[in-house]
Parts: structure tokens; C-alpha cells; sequence
């Protein structure tokens, strides 16, 4: 800075002092001004200089903060989704003769009985077909992960769960489906109810025991959700911890026992045996007339890579009920029976194929079988009323003698009260469920078609299904389903980020009555009419039925 005002100084001194009519005072004066304005610019300088060193310090310090945060809580992943969802539903209820609750003797279905005169009038009543329909159901759901590594071989994983319609704190499912109409524990938070945040699943793992590739996991399981109904719903698989989502879509309580051993030519191959609890029915001797429900299974994955997952499992429920819970979900006030086992066997193979064309194919199947083994117990329904032919006219009407009130009809294990005409017997059933998406990379779209079958006497375990007729996979009769996901192309900042609309639709054609339900025997829907009294449907038979459904879920 010296140098320069020389420099100015001299300058000044030799221009023509016609053109600069300044006294000497007068200059030195407007140099030490200049001086003066240097000097304050430097400082301001140097100033900026020190702020910005200090800025610079201050991210530092931020980042090694951060650091230490996210070192500290390292231990803990929190993540979670959120839900919205439209649907426009719209079924036919075929005609039928239907149980009467406010148990109404009908003398049109009067049946004669073993003893000449004496009749029973059974609660039965004429219902003509319809169509059922709610235009536009809205709905939230919103769910919050949280996992623990507690210690080094040890961690704890829960989920909370919400999930409710607009405007109301539950959803008028009327009774059509039992895995709808049921609320029970296997399908709490999965059904649309009210905004109860409920426990989805939580559970605490403990792997590598004793150094060897073996696991012991227990607490309430992610037994929902599983492989490859994944896949529509745009998620990962489980993983080690998940259920074939054709035998097993239900929370329950329970444990698994897993090993993982390292097999060159099967890569990722592991195998587990599993226990839980289906209902606890409380203390004895109150309760002596039921045993607490009991479920093993067994699931052996031999191969478990990104594009080839193949599994198997078994599984066995032991002293099914009539119904879960310890109150009559018809209402009806029925005691609470043991009625029988049910045995399940299944696989599922998925495989991705990638890079045809702009994207890569996802193909699944899967196939199950179950087999029930009924004993004596049933749902015991009040059915009919007894009156003896008092006038003598060959049949029974108001004028005669009511002898007997509110007398019990069976709903056993996949079969009717053989008093009426049915018979005891195991059934056994069967279901298949094939599908394909395609993912185009580059735009994020996934197109995705799906198909399931389900027999006369398939009998799901899957009320917590993400469907809202019914669980499609315990259809018994035809479901198909066609959608396409739109993944948002943002820059993902939460851990899991990721947000997508999905557009729908379902199709079921049901070709037997009681989908996903296990009392009574099923009937084909089309031989259904207004005339038989034998064939009285406790729940409403859906011919067809269709879900055009929107969601827009964020992860996080």
C-alpha cells in the first residue's frame, strides 16, 4: 500500500498544475483520506476473511457433532410409510335364502322332521340378488418401523400401524367376508378400522449363536406382507423372517428357530421351524370346554439370491375355533368350540430377469394345498323352532303348537350340521397364484398382472391381506388383477426414501360360497336360490366383485 501512494503522489505531483488548481494542504489532506479508506477496507477484509475462517470451523465442528450423533445412534433405524388409498367397490350378492338374525321362525321353509307332525321352522329368509357398492372410500394408513441393534448379535424390530377411513372410525364391510367382517387379532391394523396406532409386529432376534450360523427369533412376528404379494405392493421382501403370502398372511405371537448354513450351490439357503399361539383361551378350570390354539410350521428355502427365491413350507393348525376372540363376532351369542386341525403344504418361486428390452421381468408362482380334519364341534347356531301339526293339516303354520324354541344348527370344520343333510369328512383344497411386473428403469414405471385360483375347498390363512373385498388369495374361484406403479423421480434424503402412485384393478369371480372362512360347507354360487332352507347362508354370498383402487405412498 506504501508503493502505491507514492506512486499517486508522484502522479500528482507531475500533472500540469493548470489542470489541478489544489493548494499542497489540500492535497495531503485527500491522501490521508485515501489512506484512511484503504485502511478500513482492510479491516473489512480481514473481517471477512475471519468470518469466513469462522464459518468454515463452525461446519467442521457441525460435522464432527454430526458424526458423533450418528455414532451414538447408530444402534437405532427409524423408518415407516405413509398410505393414501381410493377405491370404488362394486360386487353382486347372487339370491339366496339367508339366516334370519332376529330368528324369526319362516313357515314357507318348514321342514318335516323323523316324527310324523312335528316340524322345523328354520330362521330363514328369501333375499333377492343385488348390487353392493361404495363409490369412493377413502383411506389413510400410516405405519412407523423401528429397529435396535442391541448388541452385536442381538437386535429388536417393531411396527406400529394405523389404518382408517375418512370421515368414520370403521368401515362398513356388512357381512360378506369373514376376514373383513371378523376383526380378530391376525388381521388388527390391516383391516381399516379407527386411528388406534396397533402393533403390527415386534420381535427380538438373536443370531449367530454360539458362533454358528443359527438364530433364535421370538415376540410378535412379521408374518404379513410376505413373498410375492411384495412385489404388487412395490416393497422388499421380508427376508429371512417372512411367510409365503399364499399360506400365511396373518399376525400372530409366536418363535422361530433358523439355520443358515453355507452350501456353495445353494447360495443364500436357509431353513426354520416355527411356533405360535393362535388364541389363548384363559385360565382352567373356568374354561375347560376349549384348548388354547397351537400353529408349528416349518419353511425350508434352499436357494435366495436378488433374481431366484425358492421356498417351501409346512405348516399345521391345532384345535382351530369357530371363531377367534371370547365374544360371538354374529352376534348371536354362541359359545366358542374347537372344531379341528387344518394341515397347509406350499411353495413359491420368484425369479427376476433383467435387462430385456428398456427394463427387467419379475415372475412368480406359487401353489398351495390345505386338508382339514374336522371332530364334532361346530358353530352351534340358534336355527329353527319345533311345532307340532296341532290342526292336523299336513304342514306347519301360526295355528300349530310351538314345542321347542331356538334349537341349534351346526357349522362344523368345512361341514353342515349332519342333521340337515350334511356329513363329516375331511376336504382337502387347493390354490394357485401366477404373476409378472415388468420395471421400466428409466422412467421408474412398473406394469404388473396377476392371477389366483382357489378350489372348493381352499381354506386361506390370510385375513390380513391388503385387499378390501377379501383376501383374493382365500378366493375360492378366480381373481385377476392388473396395476401400474409410477415411482416419483426425487432424490431420495430419508434412509428408505422413495415415493410412487399405484393404480388398480381387481376382479373376483367367485365360484363357491365362504371364501376365507372355515365353518360350514361351501356352495356353489350359481345353484343357490330362494327355496332351500338346507343351503341358509350365515354370510352373504358375493357372485363377482371388483376394486378400482388408487394409492400414493411415501416411504421414509
Amino acid at each position: 500500500m506504501k508503493r502505491f501512494l507514492a506512486v499517486l503522489v508522484v502522479a500528482l505531483l507531475l500533472m500540469p498544475t493548470t489542470g489541478f488548481a489544489v493548494t499542497q494542504e489540500e492535497l495531503m489532506q485527500k491522501i490521508q483520506e485515501l489512506s484512511q479508506q484503504l485502511q478500513q477496507l482492510k479491516k473489512q477484509m480481514e473481517d471477512l476473511q475471519n468470518q469466513q475462517l469462522q464459518q468454515q470451523a463452525d461446519v467442521m465442528d457441525a460435522k464432527e457433532s454430526a458424526k458423533e450423533v450418528s455414532k451414538k445412534f447408530s444402534w437405532l433405524t427409524i423408518g415407516g410409510d405413509y398410505r393414501f388409498r381410493l377405491d370404488s367397490l362394486k360386487g353382486k350378492v347372487h339370491e339366496h335364502v339367508g339366516y334370519d338374525r332376529n330368528q324369526t321362525a319362516n313357515f314357507n321353509y318348514a321342514m318335516p322332521t323323523a316324527t310324523p307332525g312335528v316340524y322345523a321352522v328354520p330362521y330363514s329368509t328369501a333375499v333377492d340378488s343385488y348390487t353392493a357398492k361404495n363409490d369412493t372410500l377413502f383411506l389413510n394408513r400410516f405405519a412407523l418401523n423401528v429397529k435396535a441393534q442391541v448388541t452385536e448379535n442381538i437386535q429388536v424390530k417393531s411396527r406400529i400401524l394405523m389404518y382408517k377411513a375418512w370421515g368414520n372410525d370403521y368401515v362398513d364391510q356388512s357381512p360378506f367376508f369373514a376376514d373383513r367382517y371378523v376383526i380378530m387379532d391376525g388381521n388388527l391394523g390391516h383391516v381399516p378400522q379407527d386411528n388406534t396406532l396397533r402393533v403390527d409386529y415386534a420381535y427380538a432376534t438373536w443370531s449367530n449363536i454360539f458362533d454358528l450360523p443359527v438364530w433364535f427369533s421370538i415376540g410378535r412376528r412379521p408374518s404379513t406382507g410376505g413373498v410375492p404379494s411384495n412385489i404388487r405392493q412395490n416393497r422388499e421382501k421380508v427376508g429371512t423372517a417372512g411367510v409365503p403370502a399364499l399360506l400365511v398372511d396373518y399376525a400372530f405371537d409366536g418363535l422361530t428357530l433358523g439355520v443358515a448354513p453355507e452350501i456353495d450351490k445353494l447360495e443364500g439357503a436357509y431353513a426354520k421351524i416355527c411356533y405360535g399361539k393362535g388364541m389363548d383361551t384363559g385360565f382352567r378350570p373356568d374354561n375347560d370346554r376349549m384348548k388354547d390354539v397351537q400353529m408349528i410350521g416349518i419353511n425350508v428355502v434352499p436357494y435366495d439370491t436378488e433374481n431366484l427365491h425358492i421356498e417351501f413350507q409346512w405348516q399345521k393348525a391345532f384345535s382351530i375355533f369357530a371363531y377367534p376372540g371370547n365374544s360371538d363376532p354374529f352376534g348371536l351369542g354362541v359359545d366358542n368350540k374347537n372344531i379341528g386341525d387344518i394341515d397347509w403344504w406350499g411353495t413359491v418361486v420368484t425369479g427376476r430377469i433383467e435387462d430385456i428390452g428398456p427394463g427387467d421381468l419379475n415372475l412368480f408362482a406359487s401353489a398351495a394345498l390345505s386338508k382339514t380334519h374336522p371332530n364334532d364341534n361346530g358353530y352351534e347356531a340358534p336355527f329353527y323352532d319345533v311345532y307340532i301339526d296341532s290342526n292336523a293339516n299336513g304342514r306347519a303354520d301360526s295355528g300349530d303348537t310351538l314345542y321347542m324354541q331356538n334349537q341349534t344348527a351346526k357349522y362344523g370344520l368345512l361341514y353342515d350340521d349332519p342333521n340337515f343333510g350334511g356329513e363329516k369328512k375331511s376336504h382337502t383344497g387347493n390354490a394357485i397364484y401366477l404373476g409378472m411386473r415388468y420395471d421400466i428403469k428409466k422412467t421408474g414405471t412398473k406394469i404388473g398382472l396377476e392371477w389366483n385360483r382357489g378350489s372348493k375347498y381352499w381354506l386361506a390363512f390370510t385375513p390380513a391381506a391388503d385387499d378390501l373385498w377379501t383376501s383374493k388369495l382365500a378366493t375360492r374361484g378366480d381373481v385377476y388383477e392388473a396395476y401400474i406403479i409410477q415411482e416419483l423421480p426425487e432424490t431420495p434424503i430419508a434412509k428408505f426414501g422413495k415415493a410412487f402412485f399405484r393404480l388398480g384393478y381387481q376382479y373376483y369371480k367367485f365360484k363357491y360360497t365362504g371364501s376365507g372362512f372355515w365353518l360350514g360347507e361351501p356352495r356353489k354360487i350359481d345353484d343357490l336360490n330362494q327355496t332351500d332352507a338346507l343351503a341358509t347362508q350365515l354370510l352373504k354370498p358375493v357372485k363377482n366383485a371388483q376394486d378400482i383402487y388408487l394409492t400414493f405412498d411415501v416411504m421414509f
